[in-house]
């Protein structure tokens, strides 16, 4: 286990969980101290997971072994069928897209796909896409609104590739371009940030029906570094941006950000993908049958309103004189 810094009391307690069991001792004195020593860990874990600071919740969804958008392809869908290509400039693997079931229920699925070597990150350019991978995606949605399937985007991405050459090629133009088409799609759409939700990276394909998160994911107008060099003129301070932008799971839904929150396995998604992968098949089931067969008029009109919604403000009265 790749342990986080705040993680060390974990650490110590499953290093000595490891050395009682290595000792091969089958008495009722060491049976009982194992007890209490997995009794302890998992007092322990929830003690630190109910109360990350947004620091540490950044650190989480950033894990090294968290699970990805691929790693939920085989967990939570079947029979994937991978599309590529915009048709204008190239394939970009930063955003996986095609079709695939959900339990019977064909879907069309996309997401950011960051790679966990650096020969994987490296050609997925660490999950920030690129123009020609924006255009990609609302092109398959298009062909999933021909077919009348649902669509599921994935989204965990620290923004949109920041490159010059992605600026050339209308990075702005093409994120706010999916959000308009996004927002006019006449069947289900259903997002999940399932670790960063960075910036119009993560606007790019995030304008849904039902928008959720993960317990320990962030979703943010911009990343903790990002908004510490703009505020503070240095990352050293990203700590401090990522209390201030108020990101974490708690308090987008407190806001009206997400619609959902989706619990994660004691410890982080990372310690267990199979548990992780049945809690989102269990929350995209039962939206999609919340969603699917609704008259066109009145899931576009929700949607609208569902995003007009978003926002706390107050409303003063005339100026005086």
């Amino acid at each position: 286990m790749d342990y986080l810094a705040f993680e060390d009391p974990i650490a110590d307690l499953e290093k000595k969980i490891t050395q009682v069991e290595s000792a091969g001792s089958t008495t009722a004195e060491s049976a009982e101290q194992l007890r209490a020593l997995n009794r302890e860990l998992t007092e322990t874990m929830r003690t630190i997971y109910d109360d990350l600071t947004p620091w540490q919740t950044v650190q989480v969804a950033r894990h090294k072994d968290r699970p990805h958008t691929t790693d939920y392809l085989s967990l939570v869908f079947d029979e994937f069928v991978e599309l590529h290509g915009d048709k204008l400039f190239g394939d970009d693997r930063a955003i996986r897209v095609g079709f695939a079931t959900l339990d019977g229920q064909k879907v069309m699925v996309l997401g950011h796909q960051k790679g966990r070597t650096f020969k994987d990150r490296t050609e997925n350019f660490f999950g920030c896409a690129h123009p020609e991978g924006y255009r990609k995606a609302m092109a398959k949605m298009r062909m999933a609104e021909k077919y009348g399937l649902p669509v599921v985007c994935l989204i965990d991405t620290p923004g949109a590739y920041p490159g010059i050459g992605a600026e050339e090629r209308g990075q702005a133009q093409v994120i706010a371009e999916n959000m308009y088409e996004m927002s006019r799609l006449t069947t289900p759409i259903i997002c999940i940030v399932i670790g960063e939700g960075g910036s119009g990276g993560a606007l790019g394909i995030g304008v849904g029906d039902r928008v959720a998160v993960m317990e320990h994911a962030y979703y943010s107008v911009i990343s903790p570094e990002g908004c510490a060099g703009i505020l503070w003129k240095g990352a050293e301070h990203a700590e401090k941006a990522a209390t201030a932008l108020k990101f974490t799971s708690k308090n987008l839904l407190q806001m009206g950000i997400v619609d959902d929150v989706i619990t994660e396995p004691l410890g982080g998604a990372h310690r267990d993908h199979h548990k992780t992968a049945s809690q989102m098949k269990s929350y995209l089931k039962k939206t999609l049958k919340e969603l699917v067969g609704k008259p066109h008029e009145s899931l576009l009109e929700e949607r609208y309103q569902r995003f007009r919604k978003i926002g706390v403000f107050n409303e003063a009265g005339e100026m005086p004189a």
